[in-house]
This record gives C-alpha cells, sequence and structure tokens, in this order.
C-alpha cells in the first residue's frame, strides 16, 4: 500500500511475478503502475506491506536486493555530458565491476543495441531512442537477474522501438525476469508471458496471459484489457463544425 495523505495511489496490491517470467504490468493513467514500480526498485517507501525481491525482504537489504535488480526509469536518468562509453563504464562500475570486465561487456551491450559507431558522442546529441537504448544497456551492465522498465517504447520511433523489443526477447530467452509498464498493448501481448491489470491502485486480473485470455473469453491481452477498463471512445457526431460556418 502506498499513500499520500488521503489519497491511496497502491490500496492493497498483491503483486506474484514468476521466476523468469515477462509481466506486463497494466493500467490507464493514474492507475499506480509508476508508484508501485518506485516501491518495487526502493525509491519509494512503501506506507504497508511486504516487498520480496528474489526471496529477499527489501527492507531488510535494500543494497542486496537493488544489486541484483536493473532499473529503465520513465524519465531517464543518464549523464548528457558523458560519452554513451562513459555512462556504461560508470554504470559497471557503480555496481562493483572492474573496470576490464565493465569494459568487456560495453561492447557488447553498445552491439547490442545498435549503438556501435556512437560510443563516444556525448549522450546530449543522442535521440529519444539512442538514449532508451542506452538506458536500457546501463540497466544491463551487472547481468541483474529481475528487470523493471517503466514505459520502455515511450516517444521512440519504430526502429528504436524494434531494437528494444529484441532486447527484452533476449533477456527472456536468457531466464531473466522482467517487469514492464506499457500503454502499447500489442507489444505487451506479443511478448508477456504474465500479466496484472490494475485501476485506482488495486489489481482487477492476474495470471499468464494465456489463463487470462481463456477467463475473460478474449482472443488477445488488449481485449481482456479492454473487457476491464472502461476505454473511452469519441462521440458518433464529433468536430461536427467542420465543414460549416460559425455565426
Amino acid at each position: 500500500m502506498k499513500t499520500f495523505g488521503s489519497l491511496r495511489a497502491v490500496d492493497g496490491l498483491s503483486l506474484s511475478v514468476p521466476a523468469g517470467a515477462f509481466y506486463a504490468f497494466l493500467g490507464p493513467n493514474g492507475a499506480g503502475k509508476s508508484t508501485t514500480l518506485s516501491m518495487l526498485t526502493g525509491v519509494l517507501e512503501a506506507s504497508a506491506g511486504e516487498i520480496r525481491i528474489l526471496g529477499q525482504d527489501l527492507r531488510d537489504d535494500p543494497i542486496a536486493v537493488k544489486a541484483q535488480v536493473g532499473i529503465v526509469p520513465e524519465e531517464l536518468t543518464l549523464f548528457e555530458r558523458l560519452t554513451g562509453w562513459q555512462q556504461l563504464i560508470f554504470s559497471g562500475r557503480v555496481y562493483g565491476l572492474s573496470d576490464t570486465v565493465a569494459a568487456k561487456r560495453a561492447k557488447e551491450l553498445l552491439k547490442l543495441t545498435g549503438l556501435e559507431g556512437r560510443e563516444h558522442d556525448e549522450i546530449a546529441g543522442y535521440s529519444k531512442g539512442m538514449r532508451r537504448r542506452l538506458a536500457i544497456g546501463a540497466a544491463l551492465v551487472h547481468a541483474p537477474r529481475v528487470v523493471f522498465l517503466d514505459e520502455p517504447f515511450e516517444g521512440i520511433d519504430v526502429i528504436a522501438a524494434g531494437v528494444v523489443r529484441e532486447l527484452l526477447q533476449e533477456l527472456g530467452r536468457r531466464g531473466v525476469t522482467v517487469l514492464l509498464t506499457t500503454h502499447v498493448l500489442a507489444i505487451a501481448d506479443r511478448l508477456a508471458t504474465h500479466a496484472g491489470i490494475i485501476a485506482a491502485g488495486r489489481m482487477l486480473a492476474e495470471g499468464s496471459v494465456e489463463a487470462l485470455k481463456a477467463r475473460y473469453e478474449r482472443d488477445t491481452l488488449e481485449a481482456v484489457f479492454e473487457s476491464l477498463i472502461e476505454v473511452p471512445r469519441a462521440p458518433e457526431q464529433s468536430l461536427s463544425f467542420y465543414g460549416h460556418a460559425e455565426d
């Protein structure tokens, strides 16, 4: 649970993510997704309840938990005056990697993220898609067992989205547990093995994607979402002023 004064941003939420799952955490704007991720990653302290990651209580030993976790927030936290290479090395050193190991992993991550050839450019000159890919690389440099991504497809073009999607698929093949929030439900449908759908800080439905489709008799995760969340529709006769003179 997380409260801000009288507001319950997250209310009695129970979240269970199997090891190695690709978990899509879905809900409309203001549902409590980012607040939940902030609690799971130790940015915010829960007002009540327990958070266990990889069997460890986050409150008991937050440093040990965070050492096994990678985080890509929606608002990226990159050092703009560093180069892409320097950012990856810095991130590796923060997690205790030697210069040699950090450099070896940085080279592999630059290739995997499609940033080879731009690694010595300042991040300030990177596009949104390049920054997003670099941020994912920085979150993976210490080989975390769990990765949290908040809206990784936000504001990036089709090419960058394709690279990010391939990166996430590679994490799945490596057995990494991934939890992401996204409004791009078609991508969630393509990648996720499990999903949780929330609204007003409460869990509406959770389980494997196939089980959710069967339970709600829908063919896609997007259709399951729409059966649980009232999606606003434009009025049938909207924009009536087009083609008409105003008095």
